[in-house]
């Protein structure tokens, strides 16, 4: 079995930017753990008002948002937060994968992934 806890170093802030409810709630679920704060917002115009204030160490970017695309935020993440880890997810252009590596996105995960995929991308990043 694969160990899918996370370094116990301290806290890290997982920072998502998802508008799906459904996908928000699995990602609460599969990242419920003592050693992460977890933060939510459902667009980019959120994301970029909470990144003014707060510093994660990841953040899982979705694509398709109401505002946007994710693909097209990555740069803006980089350029302004360059410690900043970030992990695409998106289950609607396999093509979105190349752009957003291109773009400055660290991982991409495709729709659906497990939980061992979610923590040991992350575990990667942290490390």
């Amino acid at each position: 079995m694969l160990n899918t806890k996370l370094p116990p170093a301290q806290t890290k802030k997982i920072f998502i930017v998802e508008d799906e409810g459904d996908m928000c709630l699995l990602l609460n679920i599969m990242l419920q753990e003592k050693s992460i704060e977890l933060e939510h917002v459902k667009t980019i115009a959120a994301a970029q008002e909470y990144l003014k204030k707060e510093e994660p160490s990841v953040v899982i970017l979705d694509n398709k948002l109401p505002d946007g695309f994710g693909i097209d935020f990555v740069s803006y993440i980089k350029q302004n937060h360059p410690d900043v880890k970030v992990i695409m997810i998106s289950g609607y252009t396999p093509e979105a994968k190349d752009i957003a590596l291109e773009n400055g996105a660290d991982l991409f995960l495709e729709k659906p992934f497990t939980r061992e995929q979610l923590y040991s991308s992350i575990k990667e990043l942290l490390n």
